[in-house]
């Protein structure tokens, strides 16, 4: 992995939000790397429950200021940037006052999805890649976290594909458990498809369940990685069906698993 280019990808990141399986991963996939030589960037939202003072989270002017479109709506682009304390890796913040300034995640006081996440994972998906090419950092892998990141294949391999710095890039698809039921957004394919994205592409967003935005994100993806030890079966099952490489969850528990996989299937 030395020198090897890895970004990192995810709706929750520790030490910015609580200890769940999927922050920890997210902070400790790229930690490894970094020990192995390797170089790392991380991207998360900036919910507005993240303390910035605490955290020292400081806006990158050079990068912010754009607009990015988000069915037919222009939204400001916001960058912020923080260093985890005791490690050598940077955090990049996506930010934009409509779509992450509630002090919560994903879900309201009642434990309800909110409505506009849809829009929120368009918008996090073009303001990540548009960042990278602003950083002009190449990755040689991009690793995703969690469903909400499910659209950054598609998207990369169609709406950004004619784009060189991510020519030769692989994308690795953590899946995690199934944490939500039922159709999330019933106007999710239109809002992707303004971005004359071929709907052959995107028809599993017509029914935008957590089952149809694992597959989407599998369909585009170099490998995966079987994340967490209640992944449902039929997800496991459709992972082992795209005849990429996989490394199940057992596997994820022996030491240093995730770069010998990198190096022997992905890069």
């Amino acid at each position: 992995m030395k020198e090897k280019r890895v970004l990192n990808i995810s709706s929750e990141v520790v030490p910015y939000l609580p200890q769940t399986n999927q922050a920890v991963n997210s902070f400790q996939i790229p930690k490894n790397i970094n020990d192995h030589g390797g170089q790392t960037r991380i991207f998360m939202p900036r919910y507005g429950l993240i303390n910035e003072r605490r955290h020292q989270l400081h806006e990158v002017i050079r990068l912010s200021g754009m607009n990015l479109v988000v069915n037919d709506v222009d939204m400001p682009l916001i960058i912020k940037v923080a260093s985890i304390p005791k490690e050598r890796m940077q955090v990049y913040f996506i930010d934009n006052e409509e779509y992450f300034k509630r002090r919560a995640v994903l879900r309201d006081e009642k434990d309800v999805l909110f409505a506009d996440n849809d829009e929120r994972m368009i918008f996090f998906t073009k303001g990540v890649i548009e960042t990278v090419k602003k950083l002009n950092w190449s990755p040689d892998v991009i690793h995703l976290h969690g469903w909400f990141t499910s659209l950054f294949p598609v998207y990369l391999k169609t709406y950004y594909k004619d784009e060189p710095i991510f020519a030769d890039c692989k994308i690795v698809s953590s899946v995690y458990a199934k944490d939500f039921e039922g159709v999330f957004s019933e106007d999710f394919h239109k809002k992707v498809a303004f971005d004359e994205i071929p709907d052959k592409e995107i028809t599993l967003l017509k029914n935008a369940n957590f089952e149809n935005l694992t597959q989407l994100s599998l369909n585009y993806s170099d490998g995966y990685v079987i994340a967490d030890a209640e992944t449902p079966e039929e997800i496991e099952k459709s992972s082992a069906a795209e005849k990429i490489p996989g490394l199940s969850f057992e596997e994820t528990q022996q030491k240093d698993a995730l770069i010998n996989f990198y190096s022997q299937n992905i890069i």
